[in-house]
């Protein structure tokens, strides 16, 4: 036979279980909108970051400075190392060319 105290047990282990059961019920209530809230931010977050990164991007390329266009009269200022240059007759050849030139009138 059931007695009385076993039922007042069952039903004091039924109402703890029904308690228990509200407070998870609860606590994933409270989670979910934790969650909810993180989402919100987490996109706030990321529109945030892409306007940054764009306007970061935008203030690199404007003080990237434009190539400097090249300046012919420094170029042509600039001296010929002197072992490209042809060398200086000497005076044998200058005599060679005055004689050939010589025949040449004569």
């Amino acid at each position: 036979m059931v007695s009385l105290n076993s039922v007042n047990s069952l039903q004091s282990a039924v109402t703890f279980a029904e308690r228990k059961v509200q407070q998870d019920r609860d606590q994933v209530a409270q989670d979910e909108d934790r969650l909810d809230s993180s989402r919100s931010q987490l996109d706030l977050d990321n529109q945030s970051l892409t306007r940054a990164q764009r306007d970061s991007k935008r203030a690199q390329s404007a003080t990237t400075p434009a190539p400097a266009t090249p300046r012919l009269d420094s170029a042509i200022e600039q001296r010929i190392p002197s072992r490209l240059l042809p060398k200086a007759p000497t005076l044998n050849t200058l005599g060679e060319t005055i004689g050939k030139l010589i025949n040449v009138v004569a």
